[in-house]
C-alpha cells in the first residue's frame, strides 16, 4: 500500500471520526414521555421535536476530497476508500437537512427505499416484508402469542454476555453498560453494548444481542481496528449498513436466535417506512403499529424510528430500517453463492472488518498480497465450517422445492 493511499485512509478515519447520522436525529426520551402522556387522554397531535444545526461542510469537503484523490489512484483498496468517503460525504448532507424534506431524499439515497428488487428474484423488499408479516400473523395468531416471558434483569444480561463474549474476543473488552436514561430497550456501538435499567429481557433477547452486537458489529469493529494497513475498514461507514444489519441478521438466523416476532418487527418497519413515503403521518403510523399488536412504548419506538430526522407530517421517512430485511436477503444469497461456487472464504472475508458484499470479492487481491490481514476474530457459527455448509447445502437443495400446491397426502414419511 502506498504512502498516498495510506495518508488517505488515515484522512478518511480522522475526518469520518464524528460523522454519526444517528447521534444527530435521535430523540431525547422527554419526546416519547410527552407524546403517550397526551395520547392516553385523547390527544392526537404528533411529538414536537426539533433539531440543533450541525455545520459539517468542513467535514464534508475534507471527505469529497479524499473521494476525488482516492478515486484517481485507481485499485481495489483506493476503490474502497473512495466510496467510503463517498458514503460519508452522503451522510453529511443527511445530518445537514435534518428535519427537512430534503433528508428525506437523502436518506434514500444513502440506504435505499421499500420496492427495491431483491438480487437473483423478481420479488421487491416489500414483498418480503409482507410475506414474513402474513406468515406471523397465520404461525403465531398474533404479535404476543409466542412472546417469551421477560424473565431477566439488565444486570443479569450484562453478566451473561460479558461471560460469553470474553470467551471468544479474547484480546479486546466489548463493554456492557446498564443506562438508566437509554430510550430504547439496548443499543451498541463499535465496543460498547447499552441496556436500559430497570427493564426485563428474555433469554432470545441475550442470544439476539450476542449474535448481533457483538459477534458482528463489535466483531468486524475490533478487526477493522487490528487491521496494520486499511484502517478505515473499521468505520462503519453508511455504504456497509445494509451488509453490516443483514450479516447481524443472518447470524441471528442461522444460530437459532430470531424468531417469528422478530421477524414480524423488522418486516412491518419496512411497511412503515413505505406507508410513511405515501404520505402517512407520525400519528397514522403510531396507530398502524398499534393496530398490529404493539405496546404502546414499542409502536412510539418504531415510529419513531421511521421519522429520526424528518418532517412528521407525511411523505418523509428516516429509510435505514429498510436494509435489515434486504441486507438478510442479500447476506443469506450470497453465503449460498459462496458455497455452489465453493468460495465461503469471500463469506470469511466479510469479518475482517465493515465491508460490502462486493468489497469481500474486490478486495481478494488485497488480502493475496497482505495488505489485508484476515479476520483476528470470527462469530462461532462461522468456525464451525462443517455446520454452516449443511445448512447452506440444505438451503441450497430445498430452493428447488416449491410448497405451493402440496397436498397434505402427499407426505408418506
Amino acid at each position: 500500500m502506498d504512502s498516498e493511499l495510506r495518508s488517505l485512509d488515515a484522512a478518511l478515519v480522522k475526518a469520518a471520526a464524528n460523522v454519526h447520522v444517528l447521534r444527530h436525529v435521535s430523540w431525547p426520551m422527554s419526546v416519547q414521555r410527552q407524546f403517550l402522556a397526551r395520547w392516553r387522554v385523547g390527544d392526537r397531535r404528533q411529538p414536537e421535536v426539533s433539531y440543533a444545526p450541525e455545520d459539517l461542510s468542513p467535514q464534508r469537503a475534507e471527505l469529497e476530497r479524499i473521494a476525488e484523490r482516492a478515486g484517481r489512484l485507481g485499485g481495489p483498496v483506493a476503490t474502497y476508500v473512495s466510496e467510503t468517503a463517498r458514503s460519508y460525504a452522503d451522510v453529511c448532507r443527511l445530518i445537514a437537512s435534518a428535519g427537512t424534506p430534503e433528508a428525506s431524499a437523502a436518506s434514500i439515497d444513502v440506504y435505499g427505499r421499500p420496492g427495491s428488487m431483491l438480487p437473483g428474484s423478481q420479488r421487491t423488499n416489500l414483498d418480503a416484508a409482507d410475506y414474513f408479516v402474513e406468515v406471523s400473523r397465520e404461525v403465531s395468531g398474533g404479535y404476543d402469542a409466542d412472546d417469551e416471558d421477560d424473565s431477566l434483569s439488565a444486570e443479569e444480561v450484562a453478566a451473561n454476555l460479558r461471560k460469553r463474549i470474553g470467551d471468544v474476543i479474547t484480546r479486546d473488552e466489548i463493554k456492557i453498560v446498564v443506562d438508566p436514561a437509554l430510550a430504547s430497550k439496548a443499543a451498541a456501538g463499535a465496543t460498547r453494548i447499552r441496556l436500559r435499567d430497570g427493564t426485563r429481557f428474555s433469554t432470545d433477547d441475550v442470544d439476539q444481542l450476542l449474535e448481533h452486537e457483538a459477534f458482528v458489529h463489535s466483531l468486524t469493529a475490533l478487526n477493522g481496528r487490528r487491521q496494520p494497513n486499511l484502517t478505515s475498514l473499521s468505520l462503519g461507514a453508511p455504504r456497509t449498513t445494509a451488509t453490516q444489519e443483514g450479516l447481524a441478521t443472518f447470524a441471528e438466523l442461522v444460530t437459532g436466535a430470531i424468531d417469528i416476532a422478530r421477524m414480524k418487527r423488522i418486516a412491518l418497519r419496512v411497511n412503515a417506512i413505505d406507508m410513511a413515503l405515501s404520505g402517512a403521518g407520525f400519528v397514522e403510523v403510531f396507530e398502524f403499529f398499534l393496530e398490529c399488536g404493539q405496546p404502546e412504548v414499542e409502536s412510539f419506538n418504531s415510529t419513531m424510528r421511521v421519522f429520526r430526522g424528518m418532517p412528521l407530517d407525511g411523505g418523509h421517512a428516516f429509510t435505514k430500517d429498510v436494509v435489515y430485511l434486504t441486507g438478510l436477503i442479500q447476506v443469506h444469497t450470497y453465503f449460498r453463492w459462496a458455497l455452489r461456487s465453493q468460495q465461503l472464504h469471500f463469506c470469511e472475508a466479510l469479518f475482517a472488518g465493515r465491508m460490502t458484499l462486493s468489497d469481500a470479492q474486490n478486495l481478494e487481491p488485497a488480502f493475496a498480497d497482505g495488505t489485508i490481514v484476515e479476520p483476528a476474530y470470527l462469530p462461532p457459527w462461522m468456525t464451525r465450517k462443517n455446520g454452516l455448509t449443511a445448512y447452506l447445502a440444505f438451503s441450497v437443495f430445498a430452493d428447488h422445492i416449491s410448497v405451493a400446491g402440496i397436498a397434505p397426502e402427499e407426505f408418506h414419511a
